[in-house]
C-alpha cells in the first residue's frame, strides 16, 4: 500500500514543489518516506530529452524489505512501476512467472509481480491481477506511460496533461498543489451539491481528471505529451446472465475471497458493525480458524447505537473485541478534522465515524477486513426493494414535485414511485430541490440509472456497482482508512464473486427480505430478531450535531469561499425544518467550504 506523485516533462521540473506536495501523501503510508531515506525521487531515466521525477510513500504490508520499495525498475525490460494497493493472488502469479524463468529481486513483493507480468505479457496482464490498485507503468523502450485503475475503483488515480508535461498522483490535493492554476469546474460543484460526490472521469477542478474504474489510459511521451488511447479492460456489463443461484458456488467464491485477503506480513484486524455483512465475514473467519481482533464503533445513548447486537455477535464468536464510543457532544474541530482528511469533496456523514474507527485500529494494526460491498452483492439497500415493489404513481405527482417547496426536502417521496424507473432511482441520489434553493439552473444532472440489461432489477443492480459502490463507498473507505495508514480489504468486492452474482437471475432475491442468502447462512447462529431487524447503517446522529451547530455552519459558509461561487441567499431556510435531509444539505455545504479553504491554503 502506498501513495505516489510523479511528473514527466519536456522542461526541467521544480522538484522542491513536488517534494512539498509529498506532505499530502504521508497519510498514505508512513513506512517509506523521503524523511526515512526510503522514498525515491528520480529524474532523467531513458526518455530522451525528458525530465522525470517521482515520489513514493509506502505502507508496508507484503514483503517488508527495502528491495520491495518503489519506484521499482526492471533493467531487463526497461520498464518501471508505481503501484498503490494489493494484489491478492500475487503468490500464484509469481509461481507462473518464475516457471517462465523470469528473475525476481524480491522475496514475495506483489509490486514486482505486477511489474514483471506487465513487462513480459503486456497490458492484457492486468486481467490476471486480483486486487485493489492504481498503477502507473512506464515502458521506456516504447516511450509510453500507462495509467491503470482496478476493476471497481477501490484505489484512486488522478492526472493532468498539457503539451509539455504529465502530472499524476494517487492524491488529488497533492497533484493540485503543483498546478499554477486551480480553477474549479462549476458543473462538478453542482454535481457534488446534488449527489454528494464528483463522479469519474471528472474532478472538481478544470482539466484535472480521474482514471475510471477498470480503465487503462495510454500516454504517448513524444515531442508533445498526449493521450494515445483509453480502454476499459473489465466490462461489468458483459457478466449479465440468467443463471440460477447455487449456494455451494457462492460459498466457494466467498471463502476464496476471504482467504486471499488474509495474506499479509503484518497482523490483521476485523471491523464489526453488528450488521449482517460484517457478521457473515466474522463467521467465515471463525470457520477458517483465524485469530480475530475485532473493532466497533458505538454511540453513547442515541438511536444509532448497535452495541447490543455487536455484543451478541462477539459473544457468539468469542472475538478479541475493542470498542470506540462516540459521544453525542462532538466538538466542531473534530468534525472539521474528519472533513480535512479528504482530497475530494464527499458528503456522506458516515465519514466521521469511519475516520474514528480506522484511527483506533491504526494503534495496533495496518490491515482490516471489512464488510463493504455486501449490500451491493445481495440487494441490501432499502431503495432497491422499494423500487422493485413500488406502486407506480400517476403522472400528477410530477406536477406536485414541481411545486414542492425546496426547503422542505428533496421530493424523493413524490418521485420514488414514478412509473419511470430512471426518475424513481435518481430521486434517491439527486437533490434537485437543493439546486433550486441555491438558484442553480444551468446544470443537467447525471443519470445514475444504468440501462444495460433486459430487466429493471439487473439494471438497478448494475447501477449500484457502476456508481454507488465505485464512486461513493470506495472513496469514503479508501480516504478514511488511508488517512490512518490502515489498509481496508473487502471480500465482498472480490471480482470473481461479483462476476458470479452478476451472472444470476433474480430468483434468489426476495425484495421484502433483503440479504436472504446471507441470512440463510447465519440462521443457525442467530435469531430472526437479529437477522430481520431494520438496517441501521454506519452513521452518527447527524441531525443532532448539525442543528445544534447551525449558527456555526451558516456563519462558515456565508462568510467563506463557497459564498463567492454559490448563491446562499436562501440557505437559512434549511434550519426551519430540522429534518435529516436538511441536516445533510447543511453538511454538504460545510464540507465544500472546508474543502475550498484547504485548497486555498495549498
Amino acid at each position: 500500500m502506498c501513495g505516489f506523485i510523479g511528473k514527466i516533462s519536456n522542461n526541467p521540473i521544480d522538484e522542491d514543489s513536488i517534494r512539498k506536495s509529498n506532505s499530502f501523501l504521508t497519510c498514505r503510508g508512513p513506512d517509506q518516506t523521503e524523511e526515512s531515506g526510503n522514498c525515491l525521487g528520480s529524474k532523467n531515466f531513458n526518455f530522451e530529452n525528458k525530465f522525470i521525477f517521482q515520489i513514493f510513500n509506502r505502507l508496508s504490508i507484503v514483503d517488508l524489505s527495502e528491495k520491495a520499495s518503489q519506484p521499482m525498475f526492471s533493467k531487463e525490460f526497461n520498464t518501471s512501476i508505481l503501484f498503490n494497493g494489493e494484489i491478492f493472488n500475487s503468490s500464484e502469479l509469481r509461481r507462473e512467472l518464475e516457471s517462465l524463468n523470469l528473475q525476481f529481486k524480491t522475496d514475495h513483493s506483489d509490486t514486482e509481480v505486477a511489474l514483471l507480468g506487465l513487462s513480459h505479457f503486456g497490458l492484457n496482464y492486468v486481467n490476471k491481477l486480483k486486487g485493489q490498485f492504481s498503477i502507473v507503468f512506464f515502458n521506456y523502450k516504447d516511450n509510453k506511460v500507462y495509467l491503470i485503475r482496478d476493476r471497481l475503483g477501490q484505489k484512486p488515480l488522478f492526472y493532468f496533461i498539457e503539451k509539455n508535461s504529465l502530472l499524476f498522483s494517487s492524491n488529488l490535493k497533492s497533484l493540485v498543489s503543483n498546478l499554477e492554476s486551480r480553477e474549479y469546474e462549476n458543473s462538478s460543484i453542482y454535481e457534488f451539491l446534488s449527489i454528494g460526490v464528483v463522479t469519474s472521469p471528472r474532478t472538481i477542478f478544470k482539466d484535472v481528471s480521474k482514471v475510471e474504474p477498470a480503465q487503462i489510459i495510454e500516454v504517448n511521451i513524444g515531442e508533445q505529451i498526449s493521450i494515445s488511447s483509453k480502454k476499459i479492460y473489465w466490462d461489468i456489463f458483459s457478466f449479465d446472465d440468467d443463471k440460477i443461484f447455487d449456494p455451494n458456488i457462492f460459498n466457494s467464491h466467498l471463502s476464496k475471497a476471504i482467504s486471499r485477503r488474509l495474506v499479509s506480513d503484518v497482523p490483521i484486524a476485523t471491523l464489526i458493525s453488528g450488521g449482517i455483512d460484517s457478521t457473515l465475514i466474522l463467521k467465515k473467519l471463525v470457520e477458517s480458524e483465524s485469530e480475530i481482533n475485532s473493532f466497533s464503533v458505538t454511540h453513547k445513548g442515541n438511536k444509532y447505537d448497535e452495541k447490543k447486537w455487536i455484543d451478541l455477535v462477539n459473544e457468539k464468536y468469542q472475538t478479541n473485541q475493542f470498542y470506540k464510543e462516540i459521544d453525542n457532544r462532538i466538538e466542531n474541530n473534530e468534525i472539521i478534522k474528519s472533513m480535512e482528511l479528504f482530497d475530494e469533496p464527499y458528503a456522506d456523514p458516515s465519514t466521521y465515524p469511519s475516520a474514528i474507527i480506522y484511527k483506533t485500529i491504526s494503534s495496533n494494526y495496518k490491515v482490516v477486513i471489512t464488510g463493504d460491498g455486501g449490500d451491493e452483492l445481495t440487494n441490501g439497500y432499502k431503495r432497491i426493494n422499494q423500487l422493485m415493489t413500488r406502486k407506480k404513481s400517476l403522472s400528477i405527482l410530477s406536477y406536485f414535485f414541481k411545486i414542492y417547496p425546496n426547503f422542505l426536502g428533496s421530493g424523493n417521496k413524490l418521485l420514488k414511485n414514478s412509473k419511470n424507473i430512471e426518475i424513481a432511482y435518481n430521486s434517491f441520489f439527486h437533490d434537485y430541490k437543493l439546486l433550486d434553493l441555491l438558484k442553480i439552473n444551468s446544470y443537467t444532472p447525471k443519470n445514475l440509472y444504468v440501462n444495460k440489461s433486459k430487466n429493471d432489477f439487473k439494471n438497478l443492480y448494475l447501477s449500484e456497482y457502476v456508481y454507488y459502490l465505485s464512486e461513493f463507498m470506495h472513496l469514503k473507505v479508501d480516504r478514511t482508512s488511508m488517512a490512518a495508514s490502515v489498509e481496508a480489504r473487502s471480500p465482498f468486492v472480490d471480482s470473481d464473486l461479483v462476476e458470479y452474482m452478476l451472472s444470476l437471475n433474480s430468483t434468489h432475491i426476495e425484495f421484502k427480505n433483503p440479504k436472504k442468502i446471507f441470512k440463510d447462512i447465519l440462521i443457525q447462529d442467530f435469531s430472526t430478531e437479529f437477522l430481520d431487524r431494520p438496517k441501521m447503517g454506519f452513521v452518527f446522529n447527524l441531525e443532532n450535531w448539525v442543528f445544534k451547530n447551525s449558527k456555526f455552519i451558516i456563519n462558515e459558509i456565508t462568510n467563506g469561499e463557497i459564498s463567492k461561487i454559490i448563491n446562499l441567499k436562501n440557505v437559512k431556510k434549511l434550519t426551519l425544518f430540522k429534518t435529516r435531509i436538511n441536516a445533510l444539505r447543511l453538511w454538504k455545504l460545510l464540507f465544500l467550504e472546508i474543502y475550498f479553504k484547504s485548497i486555498k491554503s495549498l
